[in-house]
């Protein structure tokens, strides 16, 4: 059995160790989990059912407050429509994600759930603890209880949104009115607990330290070791555009490198996800080559990285050919990485 791998390793590798070296060790570890070539992705729809968010985030280009011109509310029948576009296109899974919005009530959100499982078979991955500890606190229930009423109603599974760094210290300077570290893997675990699997995220270059990423990953990883109820790992980077708080991106070898240590460090979750939607096609691809082995959605619909002005556009072909280019075989899969489509290898 492999020696796992400690905090204070962790952080060596980040800030010393060589980053192909690094890619090669990572890329072991894939292919330990998963072995042979296939890469998968979903196809699914990011639904932004609101933009009115009080948190105020000051990374997030995307919300509106309450009064704002161009605040909304998406209508019903626009959402019912946007997922059979979405069925149409092959998707099987939509994800409703939105502010935190005080005209919204949990009926809002039961009803919502109520129609869209009386109408189609898709799977519902949506609402992040953010949104859930949220309603929770405004309807007087525990999370659990929360939980529980929308899964009766329809949810499947949680996003791992609303992570960025697990640390309150970064948290206080990024989204000082943000859901705490602590709460966001307190209703993670009640999730799991309650049957809902869930993804964990992470978003770097917010001006965190290396030694904060590690922190990062050891909570996650910890909470695993007690529940298993993460599918999988999916890290972001910051986009600067159009926030308030501003700065830089980081270089793609920064996330290449921060990637693999995930991959090293996460030893209990089974998928890690490369993100071409912030890195670009290009180096969505090199993420095969450092522990990655899905590549996430097409994404019919995404509009949070692209109100902070990244904009990549991907399709089921473009999906393939960089999959294939990369020397592995294309996958199409469903939420719980069960492959639907093994695509042919030429």
């Amino acid at each position: 059995m492999n020696k796992r791998i400690t905090a204070a390793e962790g952080t060596e590798l980040l800030c010393q160790a060589d980053i192909l070296d690094l890619g090669q060790a990572a890329d072991a570890v894939r292919r330990e989990k998963h072995p042979g070539d296939v890469v998968t992705f979903i196809i699914d729809r990011n639904i932004n059912y609101t933009n009115v968010c009080v948190s105020q985030c000051r990374f997030c280009a995307f919300y509106r407050p309450a009064g704002h011109k161009d605040a909304y509310v998406l209508p019903r029948e626009v959402i019912l429509e946007k997922i059979r576009e979405a069925m149409n296109a092959g998707g099987t899974q939509i994800m409703l994600q939105g502010g935190l919005n005080p005209e919204l009530g949990f009926s809002y959100y039961l009803d919502l759930l109520q129609s869209i499982k009386k109408e189609y078979a898709i799977t519902i991955h949506s609402f992040t603890p953010t949104e859930v500890l949220y309603l929770a606190q405004r309807e007087g229930l525990s999370i659990k209880e929360t939980l529980i009423r929308l899964k009766e109603a329809g949810l499947d599974s949680l996003p791992g949104g609303g992570a960025e760094i697990l640390v309150d210290e970064v948290r206080r300077q990024v989204s000082p009115g943000k859901i705490s570290a602590g709460d966001w893997l307190a209703v993670m675990e009640a999730a799991h607990r309650a049957g809902l699997a869930t993804t964990a995220t992470m978003v770097i270059g917010m001006g965190e330290t290396t030694e904060q990423r590690i922190e990062h990953m050891e909570k996650l990883r910890r909470l695993q070791d007690q529940t298993g109820g993460f599918r999988a790992f999916i890290m972001w980077s910051y986009q600067p555009g159009n926030t308030e708080l501003g700065g830089e991106k980081i270089s793609a070898w920064e996330y290449l490198r921060t990637l693999a240590v995930a991959r090293l460090y996460l030893d209990n979750i089974s998928h890690v996800q490369g993100s071409w939607v912030t890195q670009g096609e290009r180096v969505g691809q090199l993420t095969l080559a450092f522990g990655a082995d899905d590549l996430g959605s097409i994404m019919l619909e995404e509009n949070v990285v692209r109100a902070a002005g990244t904009q990549y556009q991907m399709s089921i072909n473009k999906m393939k050919e960089l999959i294939r280019a990369a020397g592995r075989r294309p996958a199409q899969r469903d939420t719980e990485y069960n492959i639907i489509k093994l695509f042919s290898e030429v």
